[in-house]
C-alpha cells in the first residue's frame, strides 16, 4: 500500500491550503485514514482522522474548527483542508492508513504512512 501526499507549500498567516493523499495498492475503503504532523524538534501529533465511510471524523484539540478532513472513496483519496493557518502550524504533514481508529487517534499508530508534505506558514 502506497500513500502519496501533495498540496503543501508556503502560505501567509491566515491563509489556506488543501492537502491530498492518494492511496494505491490496497482497498481504500477498508482503512481508516488520518493526517498527522511533525514540526522540527517536536513529536508527531494527530491532526485528524476519517472513518471508512467518512462518517466519523476526529480532530486534535489544537485544530479548533480550522481544519477539515474528507475522503473520496471513489478516488482513493483523503483530503485535509487547512484554513486560518498560523506559524505554529508549520510542519511536515503525513497521511496515514490504519485498521484501528482508536489506535490511530489515541496512540498515533498506523499501518501505512506517506512520506509527508511540507507546510510552512509565514508570519
Amino acid at each position: 500500500v502506497q500513500l502519496v501526499e501533495s498540496g503543501g507549500g508556503l502560505v501567509q498567516t491566515g491563509g489556506s491550503l488543501r492537502l491530498s493523499c492518494v492511496v494505491s495498492g490496497g482497498t481504500f475503503d477498508r482503512y481508516v485514514m488520518g493526517w498527522f504532523r511533525q514540526a522540527p524538534g517536536k513529536e508527531r501529533e494527530f491532526v485528524g482522522g476519517s472513518g471508512r465511510n467518512g462518517d466519523i471524523t476526529l480532530y486534535g484539540d489544537f485544530v479548533k474548527g480550522r481544519f477539515t478532513i474528507a475522503r473520496d472513496n471513489a478516488k482513493n483519496t483523503v483530503y485535509l483542508q487547512l484554513n486560518s493557518l498560523k506559524p505554529e502550524d508549520t510542519a511536515v504533514y503525513f497521511c496515514a492508513a490504519a485498521n484501528n481508529y482508536f489506535d490511530m487517534s489515541r496512540r498515533g499508530t498506523a499501518d501505512y504512512w506517506g512520506q509527508g508534505t511540507q507546510v510552512t506558514v509565514s508570519s
